[in-house]
């Protein structure tokens, strides 16, 4: 897995090999906040300092660091998928919404 949590936020970490390092991004929050790092130990420090200086900067702006999500999304799928995913929640006994809550829900907590 490639996230990394830092003080209750969580970052996405690749490896950049055309500098050599490592990029961590904060997820969730309203405003870019990257850092890197040679290493993991180091990445974490950076990381440390970087969303913090986002964090200092919202408070002195009176702006709500994370993002709000509305709990609605558009989502398209072939229409295959569309009739699998009914004839699956029916067989459930439940709506096709809740079915796909379901499953995004145990797939997104993998990565928890």
């Amino acid at each position: 897995m490639n996230l990394m949590k830092i003080n209750g936020y969580k970052a996405v970490i690749n490896y950049d090999p055309e500098i050599e390092m490592f990029r961590g991004e904060f997820l969730e929050l309203n405003g870019g906040a990257d850092f890197y790092a040679e290493d993991i130990e180091n990445l974490k420090k950076e990381g440390a300092v970087s969303l913090q200086i986002f964090l200092d900067a919202c408070k002195k702006r009176n702006i709500k660091p994370e993002k709000n999500y509305s709990g609605k999304f558009n989502l398209r799928v072939p229409p295959k998928l569309h009739a699998d995913i009914v004839n699956a929640a029916s067989a459930e006994g439940k709506s096709l919404n809740q079915w796909v809550v379901d499953a995004l829900d145990q797939a997104a907590h993998v990565y928890a």
